[in-house]
C-alpha cells in the first residue's frame, strides 16, 4: 500500500491509499478460504466448491467489499501514522474502480485535530477568593447537626408551617374525580413546596381528624395535559400533625453525636473541617477564573464534530443519570416539551465551552512538556481504587494496560491547570 496527501487545509485532509493488484488478488484469495463454506454449489460439498465456480455462479465480484474492506482496516491505520495525521472523525471513502486483477485506488477524507498555539496563560491576573470561616458558619454546622439529629412528635394544636401533617387526599375537578390525585396517610411538610402551589398553605391552622377542602389551580405547564390550568378541589382529612424536635446543643448533644466531649471541642473540629473546605473551594474558583481568562484570551478553531461529540456524551451523561432515578432520557425530554434535536441543540453552547477548554488545557500540557512519572501514576490508581471501593491491582486490571497512558494524559491536565493557578497574580 501507498499512502500519499494530496491536501491539508485547516482541520480537513485529503490522501490517497494505493494497492496494487497483487495486494488485492490475495485480499480476495483470503476472503475466499475465510467465506466458501457458506456456498453450496451442486457436486461439491459445502466448502469445496472453486473460487471460479462460485465467481461465475454469484457475479465476479461476490468477494470484492470484503477484500477491499480488510484492506482498508488494515492500511488505514497504518497511512494515518506514516502521513502524521491525527484523526478525530470517521472517514469518507471515495474508491476507484474495481476490476479483477487489477491495482485499485481509495481518496480517503477526514478531519483533524487543529493545530493552534495557546498565548497569555502564565501571569493570568484574576481576583482572590476569601476562604475565611466566621463563628456563624460554625454555629449553622453545629445546627444543622442538631436538625439531623432531631425527632418527630406528636403535637395536640393547629398546624403550623414546618409542621408534617399526615393526610389522606382526593382530588376532583368539577365533580369528577381524576387519576393520581388520591393517597392515604401520605406525609407532607407545610411550607416544603412539595405540592402544588397553594395546596400547603391552606392546610395552616387544620387540626387531628378535620376534613378540609383544599382549592387550588394546576400551573399552565403541568406535566398533564388533561390537569393543566385547570381548577381542582383536594378533599382533604388531616390524621396527625407533628412538629421537629430539636435536641438541646450542649455537652451532652455532643458526647451522644460525636467523639467529643465538650461543645468547644466540636466546634473546633467543624471549623478545622470548614476551613478546608472553604481553602478547596476558593482554590477551584480561582482556577476556574484563570481558566475563563485564558479561554477568553485565545481564539482558536473548534471543530464542529468535536462539539457533536461532546453533546452526544453529555446526552449519554444525563441518560445515565436518569436511569438512576427511575426515567431516561427520551421520557425526561418530552415531558419537557422537546423533541431530541432541540434538546442536543441545547446543549452546544456547553458542549463548544467543555470542548474548547479541554482543547486549551490540554494544549498548554503539551506546550509545557510535563513529564509523568511511575509514582505520579501509581498514587492517582491509588485515590481511584479508593473511590471506587477496589484494590489497585483489580482496578488496574479492569482499566487495561494500554489505558494508562488516559490517566498520564489526566495528570498532564492537572498540572497544566497548576501551572496556570501558581503562576497567577491574584489581586
Amino acid at each position: 500500500m501507498k499512502a500519499t496527501l494530496i491536501s491539508k487545509e485547516n482541520t480537513e485532509a485529503k490522501f490517497k491509499m494505493e494497492f496494487t493488484a497483487e495486494e488485492f488478488e490475495k485480499a480476495i484469495v483470503k476472503v475466499y478460504q475465510r467465506e466458501k463454506g457458506k456456498f453450496e454449489i451442486d457436486g461439491f460439498r459445502k466448502g469445496k466448491a472453486p473460487r471460479g465456480l462460485i465467481e461465475k455462479r454469484y457475479g465476479e465480484g461476490i468477494f470484492f467489499e470484503d477484500a477491499i474492506n480488510d484492506l482498508f482496516n488494515l492500511n488505514y491505520p497504518l497511512a494515518i501514522d506514516e502521513l502524521d495525521l491525527d484523526i478525530i472523525d470517521y472517514p469518507r471513502t471515495e474508491f476507484s474502480q474495481l476490476k479483477k486483477s487489477e491495482p485499485f485506488d481509495v481518496t480517503v477524507t477526514v478531519t483533524c485535530y487543529p493545530e493552534f498555539e495557546i498565548k497569555d496563560y502564565k501571569g493570568v491576573e484574576i481576583e482572590t477568593v476569601s476562604s475565611e470561616v466566621t463563628d456563624e458558619d460554625v454555629d449553622k454546622e453545629i445546627e444543622n447537626l442538631a436538625a439531623r439529629n432531631s425527632r418527630m412528635v406528636e403535637v395536640d394544636r393547629p398546624a403550623q408551617d414546618g409542621d408534617t401533617v399526615l393526610i389522606d387526599y382526593a382530588g376532583f375537578v368539577g365533580d369528577e374525580q381524576f387519576e393520581g390525585g388520591t393517597a392515604e396517610r401520605q406525609p407532607l411538610k407545610l411550607g416544603s413546596g412539595t405540592f402544588i402551589p397553594g395546596f400547603e398553605e391552606q392546610l395552616v391552622g387544620a387540626v387531628k381528624d378535620e376534613e378540609r377542602d383544599v382549592k387550588v389551580t394546576f400551573p399552565e405547564e403541568y406535566h398533564s395535559e388533561e390537569l393543566a390550568g385547570k381548577e381542582a378541589v383536594f378533599k382533604c382529612k388531616v390524621h396527625e400533625i407533628k412538629e421537629t424536635e430539636k435536641p438541646e446543643i450542649d455537652d451532652d448533644f455532643v458526647k451522644d453525636v460525636s467523639e467529643f466531649d465538650t461543645l468547644d471541642e466540636l466546634k473546633a473540629s467543624k471549623r478545622e473541617e470548614l476551613e478546608k473546605a472553604a481553602a478547596v473551594r476558593a482554590e477551584n474558583s480561582m482556577k476556574n477564573s484563570v481558566i475563563e481568562k485564558v479561554f477568553e484570551a485565545n481564539d482558536i478553531e473548534v471543530p464542529d464534530v468535536m462539539v457533536q461529540q461532546e453533546v452526544e456524551s453529555m446526552m449519554n451523561e444525563y441518560d445515565q443519570q436518569l436511569r438512576a432515578q427511575g426515567m431516561d432520557l427520551q421520557t425526561y425530554i418530552k415531558y419537557m416539551g422537546q423533541d431530541p434535536a432541540e434538546f442536543a441543540e441545547s446543549l452546544k453552547d456547553e458542549a463548544f465551552k467543555k470542548t474548547k477548554t479541554r482543547m486549551i488545557v490540554s494544549k498548554i500540557a503539551d506546550q509545557e512538556d510535563f513529564e509523568v512519572t511511575e509514582e505520579e501514576v501509581k498514587t492517582e490508581l491509588e485515590n481511584m481504587a479508593k473511590q471506587y471501593g477496589l484494590d489497585v491491582e483489580k482496578l488496574t486490571e479492569i482499566i487495561g494496560a494500554d489505558n494508562i497512558g488516559a490517566i498520564e494524559g489526566d495528570i498532564k491536565i492537572r498540572k497544566a491547570v497548576d501551572l496556570m493557578y501558581e503562576t497567577a497574580v491574584k489581586k
